[in-house]
């Protein structure tokens, strides 16, 4: 059990606390599902990028799949080999495709014709060739949140078929490119298995026709994406999800690239929060915490549910908003929630908060960012300092 008040105690709230032991045991049973086939688990960074828990993922053997020049640095500084390392994103500047070329890394995901060509300039100019992937858009609907649905024509990810086929066949008559994998991913948090396995047919289907012209690639990349329980979701086994990859792509000699984040950190992650007060609007109760939006927005991005934990709290519970002190009326942690009555410096653990937490935060209403502490073999120790109003205006005040 994680000690929450004594963390609470030495390190403040709003406070993010991740169970380095769960994220391994996260990582070892997909790796396990893939047993006996190529494969590298490359850790989605955009989850959850701080430092260490990049380099915790790097001790055990993982990959990184970057969207940001700036992911990539992290993934690299954290001791991800650069052979390891995948470029995503739909819109990178020349300066991000020149450094990630010069890196060395793996290969960049191209997501659009335009990309491509921009891609091929700059490896010209490099006199080098750019590894490459494709990413292919196989129209599948994920049935997820529309707001994380990627594998549809509607979304700005991808390209189509078609227009795969001609990226592909300019590749291969590049002197500039090299095309050595083919990328899907339709979408976050997925909890049926069946979108998943149709677009695994379609883009293992497009390998073949590409193969049979001479075009073979080295990397199947199965996008990221699998679900996890944050309420009641029946969610897709490690297993079940490998099986049906392997049978999608049965006859390919390739090495499966898989790319989870919130599989991995979600539920090894916890916000805390402190009780300032409760108050009551006519028959409405709002517990109102020293947390917010700005350290948490999945509730008011996504209407997202997160359990929440009143420690050391018992007696009936009635319902309550969460709210914090950002001046929003969408600044919530959870509506018309059971709670027991609280008092003033009361904690309240919200669960699953690993995955796209501290990472969407922001500085609004000029709130400093919360600390990140890691918690592992039963120790606890800080990984990012909680941020202070010296650190806000630092790049500011010479402008004064």
């Amino acid at each position: 059990m994680i000690p929450f008040q004594s963390l609470v105690q030495t390190y403040e709230t709003p406070l993010y606390v991740y169970d380095f032991d769960a994220m391994k045991e996260q990582f070892e049973t997909l790796k396990e599902a893939f047993r006996g086939r190529k494969s590298i688990l490359a850790y989605a960074v955009k989850a959850n990028s701080n430092l260490s828990v990049i380099k915790h993922f790097a001790s055990l053997g993982a990959g990184a799949d970057c969207v940001s020049i700036g992911e990539v640095r992290r993934a690299l500084m954290a001791g991800i080999p650069a052979y390891k390392v995948i470029f995503s994103g739909v819109g990178k500047r020349d300066d991000e495709i020149r450094e990630a070329i010069s890196s060395d890394i793996l290969y960049i995901n191209v997501e659009s014709e335009a990309e491509l060509g921009r891609v091929e300039m700059i490896a010209k100019e490099l006199n080098t060739k750019a590894r490459i992937s494709i990413r292919v858009n196989p129209n599948i609907d994920p049935q997820t949140h529309p707001y994380i649905s990627t594998g549809l024509h509607d979304n700005k990810f991808g390209v189509e078929i078609d227009a795969a086929k001609r990226m592909y066949i300019r590749s291969k008559n590049s002197d500039s490119l090299d095309a050595v994998g083919i990328h899907f991913h339709i979408g976050s948090q997925l909890t049926q298995l069946e979108p998943i396995y149709e677009a695994a047919v379609i883009v293992a289907d497009l390998m073949r026709s590409l193969s049979a012209i001479d075009i073979d690639l080295k990397f199947f990349d199965i996008g990221g994406g699998l679900g996890v329980r944050y309420d009641d979701e029946i969610t897709i086994t490690p297993y079940d999800y490998a099986q049906a990859i392997l049978g999608a792509i049965k006859g390919l000699d390739v090495t499966i690239i898989c790319e989870p984040g919130r599989f991995l950190t979600a539920n090894a992650g916890y916000f805390l929060t402190k009780v300032l007060y409760e108050k009551k609007n006519g028959q409405k109760r709002f517990v109102v915490v020293d947390g917010a939006m700005n350290d948490l927005i999945r509730p008011s991005l996504y209407n997202a549910y997160h359990r929440i934990e009143a420690l050391d709290k018992s007696g009936e519970a009635s319902l309550a908003d969460v709210v914090g002190p950002v001046c929003e009326s969408g600044d919530f942690l959870a509506k018309e929630y059971p709670l027991p009555m609280l008092e003033h410096n009361d904690v309240l653990v919200v669960h699953s908060a690993g995955a796209y937490g501290f990472g969407m935060g922001s500085n609004y209403n000029t709130r400093g960012r919360s600390a990140e502490v890691a918690y592992q073999d039963g120790t606890a120790r800080l990984i990012r300092a909680r941020e202070s109003f010296d650190d806000l205006i630092a790049l500011e005040r010479e402008y004064l």
